[in-house]
């Protein structure tokens, strides 16, 4: 009997993702007084919120089983929830994290863990992405694990999360303290996970959140080690529509961005 080829049983099966978490438990304090009382995944962008715009660029792709993971003013996201299952007939769901305030988001994505039971993609809720996007990490999603990067003409500033990946795509390195020599692309916070990868995941956070310092660590840093002894592909985005929500000049982008979406009569309710 012919042994099925991993990468093309990979590939075939993460063209059927349709579940996706969103890790939308903070404030947003860099936004303030933006912030003050609107979790940042409430901001609004031309009469649609930030994470409205996520919802619509998911579900154009097919990917109607949604978990957001809530923390700060977890009631007016959850009341949004069920407004946006009215709107798009997606399953969306809350989760809340209690611990939002004291834990990084590797302790949003643990308190999660349970619905990683099947292909999934996670992306952070402060990052609006275009369906094209979506359309090309699910396409591109060949292996466990798939990071989703974009490269830069110039230089990545501190607070990007840089990536070091060689000629095959293999994510090599990531983090905000890469090297520029060692920076080769930016990771824009969207990932798949598909066929082993969600239990390798799993089996990571748990590892981490038994430490220590656990609760101070992001979840990226979970992908970094998981690269070490395991390969992690990356799909890259280049060219294509996203905005990260995370200073005061990011919300004139998003706005800009979003009414060109508007003006072309994209995701039209």
């Amino acid at each position: 009997m012919a042994v099925p080829d991993r990468r093309f049983a990979l590939k075939r099966g993460a063209m059927s993702i349709t579940k996706a978490i969103i890790l939308s438990a903070g404030q947003g304090s860099r936004l303030l007084p933006l912030t003050r009382d609107v979790p940042k995944c409430m901001i609004d962008f031309n009469g649609r919120t930030l994470i409205s715009w996520q919802v619509a660029a998911l579900v154009a792709n097919g990917v109607t089983d949604i978990v957001v993971v809530t923390g700060f003013r977890t009631e007016r996201v959850e009341d949004h929830a069920l407004q946006l299952y009215r709107d798009t007939g997606a399953r969306i769901r809350t989760l809340f994290n209690p611990f939002f305030q004291v834990a990084d988001n590797l302790g949003t994505c643990w308190i999660a863990r349970e619905e990683m039971d099947r292909d999934f993609i996670i992306l952070n809720g402060d990052t609006i992405i275009s369906d094209e996007i979506v359309a090309r990490l699910i396409g591109g999603a060949q292996d466990a694990i798939t990071v989703t990067v974009d490269v830069k003409a110039g230089d990545y500033d501190d607070d990007d999360m840089k990536v070091n990946r060689d000629g095959s795509g293999r994510l090599l390195a990531i983090g905000k303290r890469l090297l520029p020599p060692d920076t080769n692309a930016e990771s824009i916070g969207m990932l798949a996970f598909t066929g082993e990868g969600p239990a390798i995941f799993r089996n990571q956070i748990d590892q981490m959140m038994r430490t220590p310092e656990g609760v101070e660590r992001w979840y990226l840093r979970a992908i970094d080690i998981i690269a070490k002894g395991n390969r992690v592909g990356t799909v890259s985005i280049e060219g294509l529509d996203w905005q990260e929500v995370d200073f005061p000049q990011d919300v004139e982008a998003a706005k800009t961005l979003t009414a060109r979406w508007l003006a072309e009569g994209r995701y039209a309710k």
